[in-house]
């Protein structure tokens, strides 16, 4: 893995140049172009605001804010897998014709995604602010929270980019998976809301504890619980290192199989 680090390494401008090609284009030929990093968020945030406010009558103290502040991580991770699925064969041109890391792809996808989500919190923190939410020193804990989610993104993002160029169904059924996971994990709701003998099942959730831990730094002003998070950083290497290794095993075949 370690040589394989330093390779990557090497491809650092290639990388670089995917990551700056996936941004220029996420918006391309749109009127609005690169105001819509920060409009998505905002849509999403009043939409969600209003149905789950109003109409579902949600009485959670400046629920917009507490809904925002798990939207965001949620997008970064939703988005990130959905795209990587299918990442290799949108660049079958260039997996065919020229030796890189396959890796690189998938990697390009995922560093887009962490600088759309920090885009999302400069839309975020301004909000907390005007709404009464004070910024404390549990903010230090953000970088570790991150890259906890990061790791777990990359990990399952390898798994889906490989196995789709065999299974191509499986971007579909990927879609389909996160839409429900929306659902399963606290994000609109907090974990107490959940029956306690159900909560276990929901903890099964890595996403589960990664939200209320963005959660915890942003809207309640508190620490996360690092006895939880570090054993699920452990999760998310254990994750990674899997990813890894079915990707390196599925890589071999790529080209014959695009």
């Amino acid at each position: 893995m370690i040589r394989r680090l330093i390779e990557i390494y090497n491809y650092r401008q290639m990388l670089s140049s995917l990551v700056l090609t996936d941004l220029r284009t996420r918006y391309k030929g749109s009127v609005m172009g690169f105001l819509w990093t920060f409009l998505n968020p905002l849509l999403l945030l009043a939409i969600y605001s209003v149905v789950f406010s109003f109409i579902m009558r949600q009485n959670i103290e400046n629920y917009p804010m507490f809904l925002f502040c798990a939207i965001l991580p949620w997008t970064f991770f939703s988005s990130s897998i959905q795209s990587c699925s299918g990442i290799i064969l949108r660049n079958s041109n260039l997996v065919k014709k020229i030796y890189f890391p396959r890796e690189i792809l998938p990697l390009s996808v995922i560093i887009a995604g962490v600088i759309n989500y920090f885009f999302g919190l400069v839309i975020l923190i301004p909000s907390l602010l005007l709404t009464g939410i004070h910024i404390n020193i549990s903010l230090i804990a953000f970088p570790l929270i991150l890259f906890v989610q990061t790791l777990l993104v990359l990990g399952v993002s390898l798994i889906v980019s490989a196995m789709n160029v065999y299974f191509r169904d499986l971007e579909h059924i990927i879609a389909i998976v996160l839409q429900a996971a929306f659902y399963i994990t606290p994000i609109i709701f907090p974990i107490s809301m959940v029956p306690k003998e159900f909560q276990m099942y929901f903890l099964l959730n890595p996403m589960t504890e990664i939200i209320q831990a963005y959660r915890n730094i942003f809207y309640y002003g508190t620490m996360p619980d690092f006895a939880h998070l570090f054993l699920y950083l452990l999760y998310s290497f254990i994750v990674l290192v899997i990813g890894w290794a079915i990707f390196n095993k599925l890589q071999k075949s790529f080209a014959e199989e695009i």
